[in-house]
C-alpha cells in the first residue's frame, strides 16, 4: 500500500464513509491470501464457535426405556445452539461412539436449499435482494458446517445433500471449512424420473451429495457398498458349456444350455512384493499382483476352476472365471452416480422425505456398527430410522414440531427391512426427546438443587467454577464477573430483595468487578428492575423465565417460527437465546352432522378463538385471534395408556382460514379418544383430549343409519 493510499483509507475511516470493493484487493492482496468465498455478513470461525449459545438439553420424555447406558437423542430446537451444546458434551466425554471415541462418526444433512422470500420492486432491486438472501443462506449453512466439523471424530465424515441452486456456493464453503483435499466425492443421485420440464430445458432429475471428511482417510466400507451390474457389464458375459464342473469350451451361443461366464485378468491391483512371483512363465505387470501367495496356491485355483488357462502348454492368457449368477449376487462397487435408490416420496406426510435406500448406502459406507450418526435437519427422520436398523447410535435435531412428531411416530412403528417394508416389526432402542431453547419451567422447578444449579449456569452460559468472596459463596463466572445461583428451595422460599443485595454488597463490594449476576426463578425476586446499582457495582437479576438484559448479548433473542403453510416446512429458520413454554389458550366447538349433499356423517372441530402469550422478549403483548396459530395436529385414536401422540393429520392455519377455521373428518375415523394439538408460531402447544361422545349422540346408531341409507 502506497503512502497516498494509506492517507485515503484513513480519511475514509475517519469520515465514516463506506469502503469500496476496490480497497479489498489493496488491503488483502489476492496473491497473499487463500481462495475464499466473500459475501456480506461473513463472521470469523472463532466468533461463531464462541458466540453461539450452548443451550442445555431439557429431557421431556424417554421412549422404550431400558437399562442401557446410551440413549439416542431427538432434539427440538435450533440446530446451531443444540450442536453447540453437543460440542460441550463431546468435550466432556458424554457424546461418544460405542467404542468410546468422542464425537460423531457420520453427519448427514439435507438443509433447505434457499430462503423462500417474496421480493417486490424493479429487476435491479430484486437482484440485489436475491444476493442478500443468498449471502444470509450461505452464512446460515456455514455456521452449522463449522459446528459439524468440531463435532466429528478424527475419522468422521459429513454428507451434504443439495440441489442445483446452491450446490456450487456450498462446495466453496466446504472447501474452506474442511479443506479442498478433504472432498472425497461429489455424488449425483437421480431423485426423479424424467418429467415435463424437458420440453423447454433438459429435465432436472438429480440432486448432489458432497462427501467431505475431517481427516485424509475417513472410514469407507467400500465392500459394503455395491450396486447391480450395469447393462454394459452384463453384455460382457457369454454362455459357456461346463463338463464335470470345468470349462472345456468357450462358445458365444449355446441356446440357453449353459451358464453365463466371462474371462477377466486374474491379477489384481496391489504392491505386495511377495505376490509378484513368476508363475508358469509369467509375472504380473507393474502395480498388479497375483491373487494368491504362492505358485502352488495359484495351481490350486486352476484345479478349482476359479482360474482358467486358455493355453496351458504355453502358460499364457491366464484368466479368472467370473460366473454371472455369482457376480450379480455380489454386485459391483458403487461409483459416484447413484441410480435405483428410490425417489423423493410424493404424497408423503412430510415434504422432501428421502428414501431409506439412499441413507442406507451412506451410513453403510461411512460408519460402523455402534458409531454415532447425526442429522441436524432431521425432517421426517429417515436418517435416524436407517441408523437404528443398521445398529448405529443417533442424534436428530429439528426446529419444527411437525418433524418431531413425525419422527416420534416413525421410530415407534419401525419395520426391520430398509424402506420400512415387511411384516416384521422392530423395537427401537431407547431414545429421549429433548427441548433446547424452549423449556418447561414447571419441570425445572421440580429439579433437585444440584440439577437446578447446573441447568441455571448452562442456561446463561456461565462458567461452572465455585468460589468464595469474603465468605459469600458464588457458583461461577459470566463474562468474567461472579455469578450466584440463588437457592430458592431453602428457608421456606426466601426472596431476593434489595436488602439482600445490599447485604451482599457490604460484604464483597470492594472485591468484585463492576457486575454481579444473581440467577433465580422470577417469582423469587421482589423487585422488577433488571439490575440495581449499589456504589460502582451493578447487581443483575437473571430471571427464569428470562427477562432479557440487552447489555449481555450481541443479538436480541428471537424465537423459532413454526410454519402456517406446508411450503414453509423446510424454510430456513433459526433462533437466538431461549424461551419458556407458554401454552396458548384455545376455544373450540366439536360435534357431528350430516355432510351436506351426502348421507354420511362427519365430525367437525370449529375454532372460536386462539390466544398466545409467548415470552420471546419482555415485555410482549399477548397475540389474540388466530394470528399466532401455526397448525393443528390430530391423533384420531389416541391411546391414553401409552400417552403417545401419534398424529394422523395436520391442518395449517392458512388452509384453516380458507375453511372458516373448521376441521372436518369422516366420523368413523374418531376413536374412543382423540388428541388435538393446537400449535402457535413459537412452538407452544395446547393439548385437548376429546371423547367420542362429543361428536355424536349415539354415534354408533348414526353410523348404522348412514350405512343403511348408502345401501338403499
Amino acid at each position: 500500500m502506497t503512502p497516498e493510499q494509506r492517507k485515503q483509507l484513513i480519511s475514509v475511516l475517519e469520515n465514516d464513509e463506506p469502503i469500496s470493493n476496490e480497497w479489498a484487493r489493496i488491503i488483502f492482496p489476492p496473491e497473499k491470501r487463500e481462495c475464499e468465498l466473500v459475501y456480506l455478513g461473513k463472521e470469523r470461525e472463532e466468533d461463531i464457535i464462541a458466540g453461539t449459545m450452548a443451550l442445555p438439553l431439557q429431557a421431556v420424555r424417554t421412549f422404550n426405556k431400558s437399562d442401557e447406558d446410551w440413549r439416542n437423542k431427538l432434539v427440538f430446537g435450533d440446530n446451531l445452539q443444540a450442536m453447540r451444546s453437543l460440542l460441550d458434551e463431546k468435550r466432556a466425554g458424554r457424546l461418544t461412539c460405542a467404542d468410546g471415541t468422542p464425537g460423531v462418526r457420520l453427519v448427514f444433512i439435507d438443509p433447505p436449499f434457499a430462503t423462500q422470500r417474496d421480493f417486490r420492486g424493479n429487476q435491479d432491486q430484486k437482484a440485489y435482494q436475491d444476493r442478500v438472501a443468498g449471502a444470509e443462506f450461505l452464512e446460515f449453512i456455514r455456521k452449522r458446517l463449522i459446528l459439524i466439523r468440531e463435532l466429528l471424530t478424527d475419522d468422521g465424515s459429513v454428507f451434504v445433500h443439495m440441489d442445483w441452486r446452491k450446490i456450487h456456493g456450498v462446495k466453496l464453503l466446504m472447501d474452506e471449512i474442511f479443506g479442498e483435499n478433504r472432498l472425497q466425492n461429489q455424488i449425483i443421485w437421480q431423485r426423479h424420473d424424467p418429467h415435463n420440464d424437458a420440453k423447454t430445458k433438459f429435465g432436472r432429475i438429480h440432486d448432489t451429495l458432497l462427501w467431505y471428511s475431517k481427516a485424509e482417510k475417513p472410514i469407507y466400507n467400500f465392500k459394503d457398498v455395491t450396486e447391480s451390474l450395469s447393462v454394459a457389464a452384463l453384455k460382457e458375459y457369454s454362455l459357456c458349456r461346463l463338463e464335470n464342473g470345468d470349462i472345456v469350451a468357450w462358445e458365444e451361443s449355446l441356446e440357453g444350455k449353459g451358464k453365463r461366464f466371462k474371462l477377466d485378468d486374474c491379477t489384481v491391483k496391489g504392491n505386495n512384493f511377495d505376490r509378484k512371483f513368476v508363475w508358469r512363465g509369467a509375472k504380473p505387470s507393474p502395480k498388479r499382483v497375483w491373487p494368491a501367495d504362492s505358485p502352488e496356491e495359484m495351481d490350486e485355483l486352476v484345479r478349482k476352476g476359479i482360474l482358467y488357462l486358455r493355453n496351458p502348454e504355453k502358460g499364457a492368457a491366464r484368466c479368472r472365471v467370473s460366473e454371472l449368477d455369482r457376480r450379480q449376487a455380489e454386485g459391483q462397487l458403487a461409483q459416484d452416480i447413484w441410480l435405483n435408490l428410490g425417489r423423493m416420496k410424493g404424497g408423503s406426510s412430510y415434504p422432501t422425505e428421502k428414501p431409506e435406500l439412499l441413507l442406507n448406502r451412506i451410513i453403510l459406507a461411512a460408519s460402523n456398527s455402534g458409531d454415532l450418526v447425526l442429522d441436524a435437519f432431521a425432517g421426517s427422520g429417515t436418517t435416524l430410522a436407517v441408523a437404528e436398523k443398521l445398529g448405529r447410535r443417533w442424534v436428530g435435531i429439528d426446529c419444527g414440531k411437525l418433524s418431531i412428531y413425525t419422527i416420534q411416530k416413525r421410530m415407534l412403528n419401525l419395520k426391520q427391512e430398509i424402506g420400512n417394508k415387511g411384516k416384521k416389526a422392530m423395537k427401537a432402542k431407547p431414545f429421549t426427546l429433548y427441548n433446547a431453547g424452549l423449556y418447561d419451567f414447571g419441570k425445572l422447578r421440580e429439579l433437585p438443587w444440584d440439577a437446578w444449579r447446573f441447568f441455571a449456569l448452562q442456561l446463561f452460559q456461565c462458567k461452572d467454577e465455585q468460589h468464595s468472596i469474603r465468605g459469600i459463596r458464588f457458583d461461577g463466572y459470566l463474562k468474567g464477573s461472579s455469578v450466584l445461583v440463588f437457592n430458592h428451595l431453602e428457608n421456606g422460599g426466601a426472596m431476593v430483595s434489595e436488602e439482600t443485595l445490599h447485604s451482599i454488597h457490604e460484604a464483597i463490594g470492594e472485591k468484585v468487578s463492576s457486575r454481579v449476576f444473581i440467577i433465580a426463578p422470577s417469582m423469587s425476586f421482589d423487585f422488577q428492575r433488571d439490575y440495581i446499582s449499589i456504589g460502582d457495582v451493578r447487581y443483575y437479576a437473571l430471571r427464569i423465565p428470562y427477562s432479557i438484559v440487552q447489555e449481555l448479548h450481541k443479538r436480541e433473542f428471537t424465537a423459532l417460527r413454526q410454519p402456517s403453510i406446508a411450503d414453509d416446512v423446510n424454510d430456513t429458520v433459526e433462533s437466538v437465546g431461549f424461551d419458556f413454554i407458554q401454552p396458548p389458550e384455545v376455544s373450540y366447538k366439536a360435534g357431528s352432522r350430516v355432510k351436506e349433499g351426502f348421507l354420511l356423517h362427519e365430525g367437525f372441530i370449529k375454532l372460536e378463538s386462539f390466544r398466545s402469550e409467548a415470552n420471546v422478549r419482555a415485555p410482549m403483548k399477548s397475540v389474540d385471534s388466530f394470528e399466532a396459530l401455526s397448525m393443528v395436529m390430530i391423533d384420531y385414536d389416541y391411546d391414553t395408556e401409552t400417552d403417545v401422540f401419534n398424529f394422523d393429520a395436520v391442518h395449517y392455519s392458512a388452509a384453516l382460514a380458507e375453511a372458516g377455521w373448521e376441521i372436518t373428518f369422516p366420523l368413523e375415523r374418531a376413536g374412543k379418544k382423540m388428541m388435538v394439538v393446537f400449535l402457535d408460531v413459537f412452538g407452544n402447544e395446547a393439548r385437548e383430549v376429546i371423547d367420542e361422545e362429543t361428536f355424536a349422540d349415539n354415534k354408533t346408531e348414526k353410523l348404522k343409519k348412514a350405512k343403511k341409507a348408502t345401501k338403499k
